[in-house]
């Protein structure tokens, strides 16, 4: 199985990226074991658009347009239950042992989801009820990913 995040906006070099790509890469070591064959980041561009929903819906379909086939879709959306590490590791191990392909996260632009994301969209989770930028639950995203692989593969780096 895959994971995967599809993201609006781009990380620029920097701490930020420098983190974010240090859970990835943790993630994808740890995973190999798990039979995660990959983890992986695919960033679009914010929408130019000029009425926020249009912008939400040209960036929903370029978030769409790269899904695997048979791929869970996971929207990262305020409005989203909230789920516990452990409970979030369960939701990638039980995909994994139903073969399913791919796990993806989608994290919208600053005017959210569009509707065909969140339609589209497995769960829909979120990381609180605060507002954050995009950057940092991009970081948020990478470690849970991470830290649900340890939890799966039985390793202390989780400590509930």
């Amino acid at each position: 199985m895959k994971i995967a995040i599809h993201a609006v906006g781009r990380l620029k070099s920097g701490p930020e990226r420098d983190l974010a790509d240090r859970y990835l890469d943790r993630a994808a070591k740890s995973g190999r074991a798990l039979g995660i064959t990959a983890v992986t980041v695919r960033e679009i561009g914010e929408s130019r658009a000029a009425r926020p929903d249009a912008r939400k819906d040209e960036e929903a379909a370029e978030l769409l347009s790269a899904l695997p086939d048979g791929a869970l879709v996971i929207a990262l959306d305020e409005r989203g239950e909230a789920p516990s590490s452990d409970d979030f590791a369960r939701l990638i191990g039980e995909a994994r042992d139903r073969s399913v392909p791919a796990v993806v996260l989608l994290i919208g632009g600053p005017d959210g989801h569009g509707a065909a994301a969140l339609d589209r969209a497995g769960r829909r989770i979120s990381f609180g009820r605060m507002t954050w930028p995009h950057q940092i639950v991009r970081i948020l995203a990478a470690e849970q990913v991470y830290r649900a692989l340890t939890i799966l593969g039985g390793h202390p780096y989780h400590r509930a």
